[in-house]
């Protein structure tokens, strides 16, 4: 899909500017000629040799994109250094301070000189960040559209443990633990709420890759257990609440029951601070087919079987969304298709 973005993009800055020099307002225009072309979620980063950077967001900003810029020494001529990324962290991990998100539809372009043009060019933009930022793909220490992605972690936690008191009797659970990395906020806010104690029960391998991507189930299934190694210590003879950020294949959290048992537990029980993945999401992730996620066209009771836990416990994706929209009263609404 970026190579098809990209020749839109080269063509449509041919047509704006055959036989004249690229200036911003040429780009401009070919930028929203791609945006009249092209429906989807897109944040685009590209360099034009001899010209300058150019960047901009799809016209309902579901994918993230920010600038930053950093004071360059004297030593190296001064000035300031202009650096885009999908997340802050990539800006203050090299020494930048972000200065805002690309808006929805918006695009800059840095010229040969650093200087940075700026304009809108969607006709109709909206904000409509992707959900599944918040949930799992950003890292926790991002800032994303105004949200602080560990706060909106933190409050989703917060509405899943009203899922689990309504759901069962809190007393039911001796321990929570999370499913490494992005339920932690979700899971330790989980357990300050319902009053149990946390604990990290697994321990992850940093060298392998994350499995809700890899092709084939027999890869994802051996990953799980080169990812993840349980400490038995706090899994036997408990009832444990097991945490993860969400649940697409059921694959996964199968093996997860499974490890918990085999370390030890009397009981396992699974909370996904995401709602059900009924279907694919088309906006810019590879998320498997509509008969590949656990969740089509099953009831909650099915998916329990199948990953055989003792209760599994949902998030309200009404109360998600109120609790991450509330961080910013900007964003109208979020992709969560």
């Amino acid at each position: 899909d970026t190579e098809v973005l990209i020749n839109i993009l080269a063509h449509e800055m041919e047509l704006a500017g055959r036989d004249v020099p690229l200036t911003p307002a040429l780009v401009f225009r070919a930028v929203k000629a791609v945006h009249k072309r092209i429906r989807g979620s897109y944040a685009v980063i590209a360099l034009i040799a001899g010209y300058g950077l150019l960047a901009f967001r799809d016209p309902y900003g579901i994918r993230p994109l920010v600038y930053g810029v950093a004071n360059l020494p004297a030593s190296e001529g001064g000035g300031q250094e202009v650096m885009l990324a999908s997340e802050t962290v990539a800006l203050e991990g090299t020494g930048h301070t972000t200065v805002r998100d690309v808006a929805p539809g918006e695009a800059l372009f840095i010229d040969m000189a650093g200087t940075v043009h700026a304009q809108q060019c969607a006709e109709s933009p909206v904000l409509h960040p992707c959900m599944f930022e918040y949930v799992y793909l950003a890292r926790p220490d991002s800032v994303i559209d105004g949200i602080s992605v560990y706060q909106a972690r933190l409050n989703m936690g917060e509405t899943l443990a009203q899922r689990v008191i309504n759901t069962m009797p809190p007393s039911d659970i001796d321990v929570v633990i999370p499913i490494p990395e992005s339920s932690r906020p979700s899971a330790m806010q989980l357990a300050q709420k319902i009053g149990k104690p946390y604990r990290e029960g697994f321990v992850k391998n940093r060298y392998v890759g994350r499995t809700f991507i890899m092709p084939g189930q027999g890869a994802r299934k051996k990953s799980v257990r080169q990812k993840l190694n349980a400490i038995a210590q706090e899994f036997k003879g408990r009832n444990v609440l097991l945490v993860d950020d969400s649940i697409v294949r059921g694959t996964t959290s199968k093996e997860i029951v499974q490890m918990a048992r085999e370390a030890g537990a009397n009981k396992v029980y699974m909370a996904s601070a995401a709602p059900p993945v009924r279907y694919p999401n088309v906006y810019g992730i590879d998320m498997p087919t509509s008969e590949e996620l656990i969740a089509h066209n099953r009831t909650v009771e099915e998916i329990r079987q199948f990953i055989g836990a003792d209760a599994l416990i949902y998030q309200d994706v009404d109360a998600m969304k109120r609790v991450v929209g509330a961080l910013n009263p900007a964003i109208v609404g979020f992709e969560a298709s």
